[in-house]
């Protein structure tokens, strides 16, 4: 579908200005831009492929001189890559799926499907399961017994979605997330070695042969509003509350929650990261790729955790941490800074202890 300058501007909150009936129907990068696409020159630094390609129109950033790029027209925002958000969703041609329930997807006569509702192929819904108004369920899904989806909720390509799960509206799901896996909980019938290890900090005591037997997951998961879950994510379910998602959360590709497990409002948990059961983390948490947390601690407010971090203890609310074990960052990098001054540290104590030795002789 194509827009015009000033209605993408409009949409945007933006300003239009020069030729703004340019019709444009897609985005592309300043160098590759046709002329019936908007170029995303956002910062002075991308404006430098406007000359490589052939747009007529792009959008700039406050204060850019359209007009000396050799532009016809051009959207202005004060935040550009805000902007992008609302762009790249009306530029955004969808997965072409059909609308309706496919032929052959299984629907359980007592699901209750919203309206406007779309079921891709070979997608099962269980029984009792309730689909929100404009939810798009796609190919190989699989909507377990009792599960609540609110409006608007979108699943990729081969999304799992256990019993009882219940999730707010405007829900997306990328492929190959799972929601609702039984959580990882086994006990054996005397105290293990990882539970006397726990206390000892390294001392096992007598070492036997134990069995594991498994604690069934009797809890649910509860995601709230405008939750997203990336490719290949898993989230387990309680043990016998439910592990539980804020709204506005956004979760990464190859994420893993664990049971129990209490994420806040508005948290980024970027790709890899890894939490074990009952870790509580509060609101606006930031959590960088690879960051792992340690089972049963609490992680407080706005935190932000740097790549590969090991959370293994509390971290108060507001702290910027680094490592493993994580410290609060700006330690962390002068340790790493005195890391780095190793080597030459020891040329010069060995190159002391030459001297002395030398000093020493001569006397």
């Amino acid at each position: 579908m194509a827009y015009t300058i000033e209605q993408i501007a409009a949409a945007l909150g933006a300003d239009a200005l020069g030729a703004v009936d340019i019709e444009v129907d897609s985005v592309a990068e300043p160098a590759d831009a046709g002329p019936a696409q908007l170029a995303l020159a956002m910062k002075p630094e991308y404006a430098e492929g406007l000359s490589q390609g052939n747009a007529r129109a792009a959008m700039l950033w406050q204060g850019a001189d359209w007009q000396a790029l050799g532009l016809e027209a051009a959207i202005i925002s004060p935040r550009p890559r805000f902007a992008l958000s609302g762009l790249s969703a009306m530029m955004d041609p969808g997965q072409g799926w059909s609308d309706g329930v496919h032929p052959s997807a299984v629907v359980d006569d007592t699901a209750e499907l919203g309206e406007g509702v779309v079921i891709g192929p070979l997608a099962v819904i269980g029984k009792g399961a309730k689909l929100g108004a404009g939810t798009v369920v796609g190919p190989q899904c699989f909507v377990g017994s009792d599960v609540t989806i609110g409006a608007q909720g979108f699943l990729r390509e081969g999304v799992r979605i256990g019993a009882r799960v219940c999730i707010g509206d405007r829900f997306i799901a990328q492929p190959g997330a799972v929601v609702g896996s039984d959580g990882f909980s086994y006990v054996t019938p005397e105290e293990s070695g990882a539970e006397k290890v726990r206390q000892t900090l390294g001392d096992q005591g007598e070492i036997k042969a134990q069995k594991h037997a498994r604690i069934h997951s009797l809890g649910a998961v509860s995601i709230g509003d405008d939750v997203e879950v990336g490719a290949n994510s898993t989230i387990d379910r309680g043990t016998v509350r439910d592990t539980v998602i804020g709204s506005g959360t956004k979760i990464d590709n190859l994420v893993h929650i664990g049971h129990n497990c209490v994420i806040g409002t508005d948290c980024l948990l970027c790709g890899q990261v890894g939490m074990a059961g009952s870790v509580k983390v509060g609101n606006n948490v930031i959590m960088a790729g690879q960051t792992g947390v340690a089972d049963n601690i609490f992680v407080g407010d706005n935190v932000i955790t740097g790549g590969a971090t090991k959370l293994m203890s509390n971290v108060p609310k507001g702290r910027v941490m680094l490592g493993y074990p994580a410290i609060q960052m700006d330690a962390q990098m002068e340790v790493y800074k005195g890391l780095r001054r190793l080597k030459r540290l020891f040329k010069d104590v060995a190159d002391l202890k030459k001297t002395v030795s030398n000093h020493s002789q001569s006397e």
